[in-house]
């Protein structure tokens, strides 16, 4: 596993009420028994961590965010983004 699927799964675990040893790229978010309230914390967690910003539409983003493997793909497709926008800047 990668720095930014570790750190995301950290960032995961310290928001759980009931952190699992067991989480792997494959799993679903809706496994992990995440509220709402803490789904927040965490993209904004997530955004510190990385200097990002991750625009989410519950309507058109639903996939990006199934799996804990779609939340590190889509967190990696921004940091790429905004390092080729930033280098072209």
């Amino acid at each position: 596993m990668d720095e930014v699927a570790t750190k995301i799964i950290d960032i995961l675990k310290k928001n759980m009420k009931e952190p699992s040893d067991s989480i792997a790229l494959d799993t679903p978010l809706t496994d992990l028994d995440i509220e709402s309230l803490d789904l927040a914390v965490i993209v904004f967690d997530i955004e510190d961590t990385f200097g990002i910003e991750i625009p989410y539409n519950a309507n058109e983003e639903v996939e990006d965010f199934a799996t804990v493997g779609s939340v590190v793909d889509k967190v990696k497709s921004i940091i790429a983004e905004s390092k080729s926008s930033g280098a072209a800047a």
